[in-house]
């Protein structure tokens, strides 16, 4: 049930992509808004408390109903599996971004993909080069593809249900919303959530890296991997943005024209500049890796099969 659940959750998001931003992100930031307001004080403890509140009672709840609606009939607790997962995944979320600057790459209209990768990123690009646009929307294309497929399908199949997904989808969102504060008023509340989460995603950033290696080129890969990762500033996105590299034989990082002024980055990976194509190989690689994902979890399904 759980590899139907993610193909079928999969294609549903592929067919009609989720409004993110309606129906999951302004809900969570109400919830985000009012915790912050009834437990900020500056300090990490409160931060702790409201974090532990707020995944403990969503994964735990999400547990409980999957639960109860196994025990009235299997079909409900795997509609339930559907919904949770069409939720929490997001493939599309962001993904239409990247096809837009990819198409207007290719038209040769680089005024509109640094505007589009503005809209993406938060960022101004006016002064980018195609070379840098597609560098950093390979970069930004990678790292969502972990934290909106990858990550949650890790935890979907570890926990019992959907309680995983739910568990990395608000862990997520509060290790950005609290973990990236820094300013004074706001103090150490979200820290915990920053460290909480680097824990969670722990394990599934070296397994999606892991993926992109096998899929891709794996020698230089894991060199690149093992060489370079830890040279950026947050180490899970230097992990993938290495290994993802290094798998397309395509350069990243490097210094780039973000807001009017010029941005200094370590170097990742091998090879020759970003370009279109490499942006095309981005989604061959990403696929790749995905369909790795699902084959061998078919296979481990198939093993409990018979060996039940």
């Amino acid at each position: 049930m759980t590899l139907f659940s993610l193909i079928i959750a999969l294609l549903i998001e592929q067919v009609r992509p989720l409004p993110a931003q309606q129906v999951v992100l302004d809900p969570l930031g109400r919830l985000s808004a009012a915790l912050t307001e009834r437990f900020n004080d500056g300090q990490v403890r409160n931060g702790r408390i409201a974090w532990l509140l707020v995944i403990v009672l969503g994964t735990a709840g999400t547990a409980l109903l999957h639960w109860l609606l196994s025990s009235l009939h299997p079909l409900f607790a795997f509609a339930f599996d559907i919904g949770v997962l069409y939720l929490t995944m997001g493939f599309r979320q962001e993904s239409h971004f990247f096809t837009d600057i990819h198409l207007a790459l290719r038209m040769g209209e680089i005024d509109r993909a640094r505007a589009l990768l503005g809209e993406w990123r938060g960022g101004q690009y006016r002064e980018a080069s195609s070379s840098e646009v597609a560098r950093l929307a390979i970069e930004q294309g990678l790292v969502s593809s972990h934290r909106n497929v990858f990550g949650v399908v890790f935890w979907f199949i570890v926990l019992p249900g959907p309680a995983g997904a739910v568990l990395y989808r608000l862990a997520r969102y509060f290790a950005e919303d609290w973990g990236m504060r820094r300013d004074a008023e706001f103090g150490a509340f979200g820290q915990f959530a920053r460290k909480a989460f680097e824990v969670i995603d722990f394990v599934p950033v070296r397994l999606t890296a892991a993926s992109f290696s096998v899929m891709g080129d794996f020698e230089d890969a894991v060199y690149c991997w093992r060489t370079q990762a830890m040279l950026w500033p947050d180490k899970a996105s230097g992990i993938l943005l290495a290994s993802g590299a290094g798998a397309m034989g395509v350069r990243l990082g490097m210094p780039v024209h973000e807001s009017g002024e010029v941005v200094e980055r370590p170097e990742m990976g091998l090879g020759e500049e970003a370009d279109a194509d490499y942006m095309q190989s981005t989604v061959g690689l990403v696929w790749r890796a995905l369909l790795l994902c699902l084959v061998l979890l078919a296979l481990v399904g198939i093993a409990g099969w018979v060996g039940g």
